[in-house]
């Protein structure tokens, strides 16, 4: 039985479309063209029919639904137990949302690595994916037909070859659909709910929330008190108030970090060399990118988010040329979703950085690579630990 995902921080008004329950919600469209096939999705190969106890067949899969409007994610809400009709009127009713989305959640064994994962209707979740995700027809369809498809990040760096089969939970197989980023910086794996009531995860108890012209820490608190207890809500794509000029030098006296921590810092990270690369590890014997920037930061005593979208807003941007020891780098290697932030390294000093790279990989120090750069972050612990 999978343990419910608890690290993920989970009649209508006429303004608001539920797209919880496709029937009757997909007006017709026009046949869309298949996209060029990429990284993505290709086609999955046909399969004679099979007997029962085989996982789904294309034959048998029904067709996912052509791609309609995008709706950007702004909140992944998790509740103990299914969600009611009750529940999803009053979060339909906060002011500011716009669209909500049903899933099912939890943290599953896949490939030997812990691994948040949806399940999800790919007729309908499509659309709060990436435009580049949502756009590709072959993915959702070989999502629907019983293929996992997992993030750039878990693929490439977790080492789970495209197209490869894998084990899911205690036995079932399942083969990698397509490297394939959600837009949800934890989830990491997207299956069918088909899929995932044979995984045994539990039902509808996840909701993504679309409020495109709504303050999304106010939305948050809302939506909290109008749902049960033990509730979770996090913010999708966190991005909080700074400064109108980004930049360090307009940031308040005592906004960053001490000498004395950032010492600490890069003592704990540099005490790890050599360490593997194992995806998903926090220490203290193994990390990946994230995992390492978060514990080496714990342990002068700053509250790092865990992963790197999130590690990306925790303080002003500053230019290359003034980066300082200490300072965090990030890249956008995300092929299927150019503007996702996939790897973070600690800035150690003429032009070196400190990083856990990827698997087959340990801990090390080396050039800074340029290419994909995104940018560099001071890191502020007041605004790191304020992000959900």
């Amino acid at each position: 039985m999978p343990f419910i995902v608890v690290a993920l921080v989970a009649v209508l008004t006429a303004d608001v479309l539920l797209l919880a329950r496709p029937e009757g919600l997909m007006e017709p469209e026009a046949p869309r063209a298949m996209p060029k096939q990429s990284l993505l999705a290709q086609k999955r190969p046909q399969r004679q029919p099979q007997r029962a106890q085989a996982t789904p067949t294309a034959a048998a899969v029904q067709p996912v639904a052509p791609l309609r409007k995008l709706h950007k994610p702004h909140l992944f809400v998790l509740t103990r137990k299914p969600f009611t009709q009750q529940m999803l009127e009053r979060v339909a009713k906060v002011p500011g949302v716009r669209a909500l989305e049903l899933a099912d959640a939890a943290s599953i064994m896949l490939d030997g690595k812990r691994v948040q994962t949806l399940a999800v209707d790919p007729s309908t979740f499509r659309s709060y994916t990436p435009k580049v995700t949502a756009a590709s027809d072959a993915l959702w369809q070989n999502i629907a037909a019983g293929d996992v498809a997992v993030s750039f990040v878990l693929g490439n760096d977790g080492g789970l070859a495209l197209h490869s089969r894998v084990t899911a939970g205690s036995s079932m197989q399942l083969r990698v659909g397509a490297y394939a980023t959600t837009g949800f910086g934890a989830v990491d794996a997207v299956v069918s709910k088909d899929v995932g009531r044979r995984l045994g995860l539990p039902r509808d108890n996840a909701l993504i929330v679309s409020a495109p012209k709504a303050d999304s820490e106010v939305l948050r608190k809302r939506i909290l008190a109008r749902l049960p207890k033990g509730t979770q809500v996090a913010l999708v794509n966190p991005v909080l108030r700074q400064p109108k000029q980004n930049t360090a030098q307009n940031w308040p006296a005592g906004s960053f970090m001490t000498g004395e921590q950032l010492t600490t810092a890069l003592r704990a990270a540099a005490s790890k060399l050599g360490r593997p690369y194992v995806w998903g590890a926090e220490g203290p014997d193994s990390f990946d990118c994230s995992g390492l920037v978060q514990w080496a930061y714990a342990q002068a005593g700053v509250r790092m988010p865990r992963v790197t979208h999130q590690q990306w807003v925790t303080g002003p941007q500053v230019p290359l040329s003034q980066a300082q020891p200490g300072d965090l780098l990030f890249w956008r290697n995300d092929p299927t979703n150019p503007d996702y932030i996939s790897h973070v390294a600690i800035y150690w000093g003429n032009g070196q950085m400190l990083h856990a790279p990827r698997t087959g990989d340990v801990v090390k120090i080396a050039p800074v690579n340029t290419r994909n750069l995104a940018g560099v972050v001071r890191v502020s612990p007041i605004t790191a630990a304020r992000v959900r």
